[in-house]
C-alpha cells in the first residue's frame, strides 16, 4: 500500500499509521520520520517557511520514490505526506512512514525516502525572517545524503 499526499493542512501521524496497518497482521515494524519547521537556519530567527511545489509532478515523484523503496526493501506499506503553503516554526512539514515485517527494512526504507525526497521532489522553500523572506538554496549535506543511496 502506498499513500501519497501533498496539501496545506496539518497531518495526523496516528491516522496515517492506522491506514497503513488496517487489516494487516503481518507487519512487525512501523518506522516514521516527522520533519518540523525550525526557528533557525543559516539566517537566525526563522518565523515561518513557505513551501511551493509543482502539482502533479510532485505527487508523481513521491510515488516513484515509494515504488523505488518498495523494490529495494520488503515493505508492506509506505506513506509520504508533505505540506505546502506558509507554515509557522514548529509546524509539521513532512511525514515519512514505512511498514514492514521486520525493522531493518522499515528503518532503511524510511531513511532512504527522506534523504531522496529532500533532493528529488520538486519543492521550493522560502524562509521568513521578520519582515523579509528569501528562497533556500539546496544544501550540500542533503545532496551528499541522497547520493549515498545511488547504486
Amino acid at each position: 500500500m502506498i499513500y501519497i499526499a501533498v496539501h496545506p493542512e496539518p497531518f495526523d501521524a496516528a491516522q496515517i499509521e492506522q491506514r497503513l496497518l488496517a487489516g494487516r497482521h503481518d507487519i512487525g515494524a512501523v518506522v516514521s520520520f516527522k520533519g518540523c519547521v525550525r526557528d533557525f537556519s543559516e539566517a537566525s530567527n526563522v518565523t515561518a517557511l513557505t513551501l511551493e511545489h509543482y502539482p502533479g509532478m510532485t505527487e508523481q515523484m513521491l510515488t516513484e520514490l515509494a515504488e523505488q523503496a518498495s523494490e529495494r526493501w520488503s515493505l508492506s506499506g509506505v506513506a509520504l505526506v508533505h505540506r505546502v503553503g506558509k507554515l509557522a516554526a514548529g509546524d509539521g512539514i513532512v511525514l515519512v512512514m514505512t511498514a514492514a515485517a521486520h525493522r531493518r527494512d522499515a528503518f532503511a526504507a524510511c531513511e532512504f525516502l527522506i534523504d531522496r525526497l529532500k533532493t528529488a521532489a520538486p519543492f521550493w522553500k522560502k524562509e521568513h525572517v521578520g519582515d523579509t523572506a528569501h528562497w533556500v538554496a539546496e544544501r550540500h549535506s542533503d545532496l551528499d545524503a541522497s547520493r549515498r543511496w545511488e547504486e
